[in-house]
């Protein structure tokens, strides 16, 4: 990978748009899938990435095949790879859902932006500042007071194990992001979100049936529950940040994407009455400052090297 210069001018107005509207659909895919719990989450999972594959088949192969051709193996192999992370990422996350509580889930989730800190260091060569080092600090911090605040009396059964899930799937959705912000340079959003869309449900379904997971028998509302998560947190929510992946640096995505827990959170209080503890809610506040912290210190750091 190689690191990419953002330019202000190349950017069309209507990416804040988009990602306002992208970003309105997140804090209602957690709830989406409690609604869905008849169902294990591994179908969940199978049905939701399938659904938004087969949404975007037609389309793409009207008007993008040509360009699907012309992929080169390095974008083909990166694409692949954008695509199993995604798929493993929509597993370890709704299968997190089971375990621990939607707030903990959605913050631990949004850690993104540190993972994408020292990923960038590792692929990109990014330098990170004593600043970020802190902020990476914090952020382990605040994730183990989100594990005590749900061991001590938080919602979930298996706190610990899906809060592990959910920082899990952090990692594999950085990675992901990573990839379409290279990919995404010189391909077109449909291009690009339809193969990646199709090898996260690849990815699903052979982990789903390598368990042994039933796909079939459940009530009609569970699908309508996982085509509605297709049509919105994946197709306009993900969809919105590959658009703006091209435009918009990931770890500026990740930061956005904070946006998550507190919609969930107030939605899961006001329909399951879900409530976290004081432990929680404090690590939760740690994180996301840490978050906030690292990655507004790229941002003043990319705004430095523009100037010069």
């Amino acid at each position: 990978m190689g690191a990419a210069v953002d330019r202000d001018e190349d950017r069309p107005a209507s990416v804040v748009w988009i990602l306002l509207i992208g970003l309105s659909t997140f804090s209602f895919s957690p709830i989406l899938v409690r609604f869905a719990q008849d169902a294990p989450g591994m179908t969940i999972a199978v049905w939701r990435t399938v659904f938004a594959a087969a949404m975007l088949a037609a389309p793409a192969l009207h008007r993008v095949r040509g360009e699907m051709r012309a992929f080169t193996r390095r974008d083909l192999s990166m694409i692949v790879v954008g695509g199993v992370f995604l798929g493993l990422h929509f597993v370890l996350w709704i299968e997190s859902l089971y375990h621990t509580s939607v707030a903990s889930t959605s913050v631990l989730v949004t850690t993104s932006p540190i993972f994408l800190a020292i990923l960038g260091y590792i692929f990109l060569k990014e330098r990170l500042s004593r600043r970020e080092y802190v902020a990476i600090a914090m952020a382990v911090a605040g994730a183990a007071l989100i594990g005590i605040g749900d061991l001590k009396g938080g919602t979930g059964p298996r706190p610990l194990l899906g809060n592990t899930l959910a920082l899990t799937s952090a990692l594999l959705v950085s990675v992901y992001l990573l990839v379409g912000r290279v990919v995404r340079r010189k391909t077109s959003w449909l291009a690009y979100v339809f193969p990646l869309y199709a090898m996260a449900a690849i990815t699903i379904l052979v982990v789903a049936l390598a368990l042994g997971t039933p796909l079939f028998g459940f009530s009609a509302g569970v699908y309508a529950l996982c085509a509605a998560m297709a049509i919105g947190p994946q197709i306009i929510g993900h969809g919105s940040f590959n658009y703006a992946v091209r435009y918009v640096p990931a770890a500026i995505l990740g930061l956005l994407s904070l946006v998550e827990p507190i919609g969930a959170s107030i939605l899961a209080y006001v329909l399951f009455g879900e409530v976290p503890t004081a432990a929680a809610v404090i690590g939760m506040l740690v994180v996301l400052i840490a978050i906030a912290f690292a990655v507004l210190r790229r941002g003043r750091s990319a705004a430095e090297i523009h100037t010069d």
